[in-house]
């Protein structure tokens, strides 16, 4: 008999790799969706879109199906200008409340709640599973929501309200992305990208993360966390890799981190009369100057999580943008 999953976020990057793998896979699939979502990724999917939104339980409670196998909780808001904190806490801290209670009431069999590798915090080293969470992070409000999500999960886990498993990725690229990395290509191609961060981190490719969830609702342990890294390389490294790809000139050095960490500060100041996100946030700048190392062994022993070179990983990233008329 065929499994069945309800989504959360699935006209977003990575809901959109889940959804599609998901109906391949002979799965029925229910999405939550709001009523703006752009739903042409998933054209031609068998998935059954129910319009509501994580911050509102009610619609939540309408829409998942009673009995549901898997509840994949995918969706968060991501933004790191601290205009969007009220919208981020509702999103990403009781949206997470709601769905658990939602999934609870349902009955459904397992819940996969997708996090993030920034739940860590900048360590020198590098992190796994293990790794404790630092302190004087949180004035990240998405890495603060992200925490306090993971931790309402693992509560509910504790007092036996739900069987979940949390996925973190690091840093995501591959087809599909149309708001997140495939802005610097964007910008690489149109000469027009400012400077390089002087941080890094691992790249994942966003087919391997959807298919880890997916192992995950099969083969992972209740309660446990799987970083999803990837390649790991600085950002000085990509972008060559990314000029080189396009034929596009590149800056030879990264930019200095006070310089950037500056213009996160005017940016912020200028944001506030004209009401408009800043290209670089001071969280932005504390993000994107750091460079976050993470150990996958753990998802690659339990759930045959694979990684993508990261030469290969631009390719396909950029013929896909390409192939949409946006590169």
């Amino acid at each position: 008999m065929a499994k069945t999953a309800f989504l959360t976020g699935a006209t977003g990057f990575v809901g959109t790799h889940l959804a599609q793998q998901l109906t391949r896979q002979g799965w029925t699939v229910t999405a939550l969706v709001r009523g703006n979502s752009q739903r042409g990724d998933l054209a031609g999917f068998p998935v059954d879109f129910r319009t509501g939104d994580v911050t509102d339980r009610s619609s939540l409670e309408r829409a998942i199906p009673r009995g549901v196998d898997a509840v994949f909780h995918v969706a968060a808001n991501t933004s790191i200008w601290s205009r969007d904190r009220g919208l981020q806490n509702r999103v990403n801290i009781d949206g997470t409340a709601n769905v658990i209670a939602a999934t609870a009431a349902a009955g459904a069999g397992r819940m996969v709640h997708t996090s993030s590798f920034v739940v860590w915090g900048f360590h020198d080293s590098t992190i796994n599973e293990s790794t404790p969470w630092t302190q004087g992070d949180e004035w990240i409000n998405y890495l603060r929501t992200k925490r306090i999500a993971e931790q309402q999960v693992r509560q509910a886990v504790s007092d036996g309200v739900l069987d979940a498993v949390i996925c973190n990725p690091a840093h995501i690229l591959g087809p599909g992305d149309r708001h997140n990395w495939s802005r610097m290509l964007r910008l690489v191609n149109e000469g027009r990208l400012p400077g390089i961060p002087p941080g890094g981190g691992a790249f994942a490719d966003v087919r391997e993360v959807a298919a880890a969830h997916i192992a995950a609702f099969h083969k992972g342990e209740t309660g446990t966390n799987y970083l999803l890294g990837g390649e790991d390389v600085s950002f000085l490294e990509l972008v060559h890799i990314v000029g080189e790809l396009l034929n596009k000139p590149v800056p030879a050095k990264a930019s200095p981190a006070w310089q950037l960490k500056l213009a996160g500060k005017v940016g912020a100041l200028i944001a506030r009369f004209t009401g408009t996100a800043p290209d670089v946030t001071p969280e932005g700048a504390a993000m994107i100057t750091r460079h976050i190392h993470c150990d996958s062994s753990r998802a690659q022993a339990a759930l045959n999580y694979r990684f993508t070179p990261i030469r290969e990983l631009l390719t396909d990233t950029c013929e896909w943008l390409r192939s949409k008329g946006l590169l």
